[in-house]
Protein backbone atom coordinates (compact mmCIF):
# COMPACT_ATOMS: atom_id res chain seq x y z
CA UNK A 1 0.00 0.00 0.00
CA UNK A 2 1.38 3.42 -0.90
CA UNK A 3 1.75 6.19 1.63
CA UNK A 4 -0.99 8.11 -0.17
CA UNK A 5 -3.36 5.15 -0.02
CA UNK A 6 -2.57 4.59 3.67
CA UNK A 7 -3.21 8.27 4.42
CA UNK A 8 -6.49 8.23 2.51
CA UNK A 9 -7.54 5.07 4.37
CA UNK A 10 -6.74 6.72 7.72
CA UNK A 11 -8.73 9.81 6.76
CA UNK A 12 -11.67 7.66 5.66
CA UNK A 13 -11.60 5.78 8.97
CA UNK A 14 -11.73 9.07 10.91
CA UNK A 15 -14.56 10.38 8.73
CA UNK A 16 -16.52 7.15 9.18
CA UNK A 17 -16.09 7.31 12.96
CA UNK A 18 -17.14 10.95 13.17
CA UNK A 19 -20.10 10.33 10.87
CA UNK A 20 -21.31 7.42 13.02
CA UNK A 21 -20.87 9.09 16.38
CA UNK A 22 -21.64 12.71 15.60
CA UNK A 23 -24.85 12.37 13.60
CA UNK A 24 -27.05 15.27 14.62
CA UNK A 25 -24.29 17.09 16.49
CA UNK A 26 -23.61 20.77 15.94
CA UNK A 27 -21.26 21.82 13.16
CA UNK A 28 -18.64 22.94 15.65
CA UNK A 29 -18.68 19.54 17.34
CA UNK A 30 -18.36 17.69 14.03
CA UNK A 31 -15.41 19.84 12.98
CA UNK A 32 -13.71 19.54 16.39
CA UNK A 33 -14.08 15.75 16.42
CA UNK A 34 -12.88 15.48 12.83
CA UNK A 35 -9.78 17.56 13.55
CA UNK A 36 -9.13 15.60 16.76
CA UNK A 37 -9.36 12.29 14.91
CA UNK A 38 -7.09 13.49 12.13
CA UNK A 39 -4.53 14.64 14.71
CA UNK A 40 -4.70 11.26 16.44
CA UNK A 41 -4.19 9.52 13.08
CA UNK A 42 -1.23 11.79 12.33
CA UNK A 43 -2.87 13.18 9.20
CA UNK A 44 -3.03 16.82 8.17
CA UNK A 45 -5.63 18.24 5.80
CA UNK A 46 -5.97 21.81 4.65
CA UNK A 47 -8.87 23.82 6.01
CA UNK A 48 -10.78 23.57 2.72
CA UNK A 49 -10.76 19.77 2.81
CA UNK A 50 -11.77 19.72 6.47
CA UNK A 51 -14.61 22.14 5.68
CA UNK A 52 -15.73 19.98 2.73
CA UNK A 53 -15.81 16.88 4.93
CA UNK A 54 -17.76 18.67 7.68
CA UNK A 55 -20.30 19.83 5.12
CA UNK A 56 -20.57 16.34 3.61
CA UNK A 57 -21.06 14.74 7.04
CA UNK A 58 -23.75 17.23 7.95
CA UNK A 59 -25.49 17.17 4.57
CA UNK A 60 -25.99 13.44 4.24
CA UNK A 61 -25.72 11.92 7.66
CA UNK A 62 -24.73 8.83 5.72
CA UNK A 63 -21.51 7.51 4.24
CA UNK A 64 -19.01 10.15 3.13
CA UNK A 65 -16.39 9.30 0.51
CA UNK A 66 -13.12 11.13 1.18
CA UNK A 67 -12.02 10.89 -2.46
CA UNK A 68 -15.32 12.20 -3.80
CA UNK A 69 -15.75 15.02 -1.27
CA UNK A 70 -12.19 16.43 -1.07
CA UNK A 71 -9.05 17.02 -3.09
CA UNK A 72 -7.24 14.24 -1.23
CA UNK A 73 -5.51 12.10 -3.88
Amino acid sequence: MTDQAAEREAIQAVVDRVTAWQHGATEGTVEAELRKGLDEAGVTLDDGDVRALVEAIEADGGPVDVEADTDVP
